[in-house]
């Protein structure tokens, strides 16, 4: 992965990590290992093939943050939303695309649940007819939605590594059998209500990661990261998908980064430093985001859009 830009200085928060697309800051005043407080902060940054892309797309980070938000409003289990008093304030230039979280431990797993059959997931049924050694009817095609969705976890390798799909047992072995069946239980119970609110709302939910935690003093266990957004989620257009004279990526074009990938396939052969993307595809790519982002809440985004 290429170089991530200097993270934001800001006043109260020390900075102690960065992925792909997020910063973790902790209050200064606290040591970054025993710290009761993490600020989340959803940067504006796109990656696509292990590459962070120029330049970001901006209010991405304050969109993914509000529908990140919504969804855990009206998902009845604990969450990792820091709240009342003695909880610090994210700072006002991060406000939009940054919440303050309490700390949990976190669970080596990706708790994947697949409504339909896409993507990698389709590629190793493919492959063994199978999905994490879920076996599969035959001759189901790609975008086929299941007849239950499956819980289809994964490894959630060191950063810089590609996460690895593994099957329950190995979750099992990962984080004990108790946790595991937990994970799995509240992995499909969110999925199946999310799913059926994305239908009344002309959306097919096929497939998400949930990332979990606990509470390191009461045990509980805790939905964590960003929850049922573009970046952590596949989602297409009902009427679209439903389209009998539309079929492969048109009929399953997702609202998310997909748009930029598929220029990339087209202008890029994976060699070297990625190019620079296009203000058309930063624009489409946004529009995407904010289409979902309309259609789920109906409402628009409670910020005015950044470039920050």
């Amino acid at each position: 992965m290429n170089a991530l830009p200097a993270p934001l200085a800001l006043p109260g928060w020390s900075h102690t990590y960065s992925g792909k697309v997020r910063d973790l800051y902790v209050p200064e005043s606290e040591d970054a290992a025993s710290s009761s407080h993490l600020l989340v902060v959803a940067s504006n940054r796109v990656s696509a093939f292990d590459f962070v892309l120029e330049p970001p797309i901006p209010g991405k980070g304050a969109l993914l943050t509000a529908l990140s938000n919504w969804w855990f409003a009206r998902i009845p289990m604990a969450n990792h939303l820091a709240e009342g008093p003695g909880v610090p304030a994210a700072p006002d230039a991060v406000a939009d695309r940054a919440v303050v979280s309490r700390r949990l431990n976190m669970f080596p797993v990706e708790c994947v649940v697949r409504g339909a059959l896409t993507g990698s997931g389709f590629i190793e049924y493919q492959q063994t007819g199978a999905v994490c050694g879920i076996e599969l009817p035959a001759g189901l095609q790609d975008g086929d939605l299941l007849d239950e969705p499956i819980y289809t976890p994964a490894y959630k390798a060191p950063f810089g590594e590609h996460d690895e799909n593994i099957t329950f047992e190995r979750s099992i072995e990962l984080v004990g059998a108790e946790v595991a069946e937990a994970l799995r239980a509240a992995s499909l119970e969110i999925f199946t209500a999310a799913r059926e609110l994305a239908a009344e709302r002309g959306v097919v939910l096929a497939d998400t990661k949930f990332e979990f935690g606990r509470d390191p003093e009461t045990g509980e266990l805790v939905l964590a990261d960003e929850v049922l957004t573009s970046d952590s989620s596949r989602y297409w257009d009902a009427a679209t998908y439903s389209d009998a004279s539309l079929s492969g990526p048109e009929r399953l074009a997702s609202f998310d980064k997909q748009i930029v990938r598929n220029w990339l396939s087209a202008n890029w052969d994976k060699q070297g430093v990625p190019p620079v993307l296009p203000d058309e595809i930063v624009e489409q790519t946004y529009a995407r985001y904010l289409d979902l982002y309309v259609r789920l809440t109906g409402t628009q985004p409670p910020f005015a859009r950044s470039h920050a």
